[in-house]
């Protein structure tokens, strides 16, 4: 992975290489963190990070629904991103804000554990590549299902919850799919390894809803409202694995993603990219970059100061 000058740890910018934590960090043994993915893109107006307050919100609501007491509010966190943005020079970038219990207690009920939190923001491209962005990929319906709500909390962003997406994207991988899609429970499809999952069937877009085990994606939530915008019809609902062999077109949606389309699942042909698919994926794009006046307040302009201006310590 590329890498960055510096990294924010606990209320310090310390150096990429010093970001360091201890072997007995409860959060590594235990998968007790909390975070999210966040992309800053650049724009006309400099750096501009998409949907920052949501993101973060979602990253407190997370810690809570664990138990978690973040010793930063997010409006600290987002300032420390900015901050973290202008000191590493960075026009668009990946952003992980990541708070798991630190080192102090390795018992299950750890409330001696410390909250560490750390921000780090470095360039990554988009997820599954932009050839896939383009064309489409090739999917598979996984042979494990999304955790069910009634053993952990699918809403919430929490790091052990991804050891499922892991068993499901390494089994597409080694079958030779680019990515999995996951049933929930009760068979119906949930949503991909790291991404939420959009079907079109006669020009209505239907996606999962809350009781199918998703999270609540913060560009599925974009694209809800840009199709709608854009006048078409959008369904929360069950949808059959069948239905995804039988779509006009389907799509995946995440931050590290953005709109993927997908053009096969399991060996079945979906097709190259579909109309409803492009005009939303151009509009997203617009959003994304500052080109869409109407969507302008999803962006957090970084706003980098003048040089006299700019800090520059480093702590150890």
């Amino acid at each position: 992975m590329e890498t960055a000058e510096l990294i924010w740890q606990n209320g310090e910018f310390v150096a990429w290489e010093d970001a360091k934590t201890h072997v007995l960090t409860h959060g590594l043994h235990y998968g007790t963190g909390v975070f999210e993915g966040v992309r800053c893109y650049e724009t006309e107006r400099g750096p501009a990070v998409f949907r920052h307050a949501d993101h973060l919100d979602r990253l407190a609501k997370s810690a809570e629904l664990y138990y978690f007491e973040l010793p930063y509010s997010t409006e600290e966190l987002a300032a420390a991103t900015r901050e973290l943005i202008r000191r590493n020079g960075l026009a668009s970038c990946y952003i992980r804000p990541l708070a798991y219990r630190g080192y102090g207690d390795l018992g299950l009920y750890a409330t001696d554990a410390p909250i560490d939190v750390i921000v780090a923001a470095f360039p990554w491209g988009v997820y599954l590549g932009e050839e896939g962005q383009k064309h489409g990929i090739r999917a598979t319906v996984s042979s494990w299902r999304a955790i069910s709500g009634d053993s952990l909390i699918p809403h919430a962003k929490a790091a052990g919850q991804y050891l499922n997406s892991i068993l499901a994207k390494t089994e597409a991988q080694k079958a030779g799919y680019e990515e999995a899609i996951l049933l929930d429970q009760h068979g119906h499809v949930s949503e991909g390894s790291g991404e939420n999952v959009f079907v079109v069937r006669d020009g209505v877009l239907a996606t999962p809803g809350h009781s199918n085990a998703i999270l609540d994606g913060i560009t599925r939530a974009s694209v809800v409202q840009i199709a709608g915008d854009l006048g078409y019809k959008v369904e929360e609902r069950n949808i059959a694995r069948a239905e995804l062999y039988l779509a006009d077109e389907v799509f995946l949606t995440g931050t590290a993603a953005e709109l993927v389309p997908v053009r096969e699942i399991d060996d079945h042909a979906i097709g190259e990219p579909g109309e409803i698919t492009r005009v939303i994926q151009a509009k997203l794009d617009d959003a994304l970059h500052g080109r869409a006046e109407e969507y302008l307040e999803w962006l957090d302009f970084v706003e980098a100061p003048a040089e006299a201006d700019r800090p520059s310590k480093v702590s150890s």
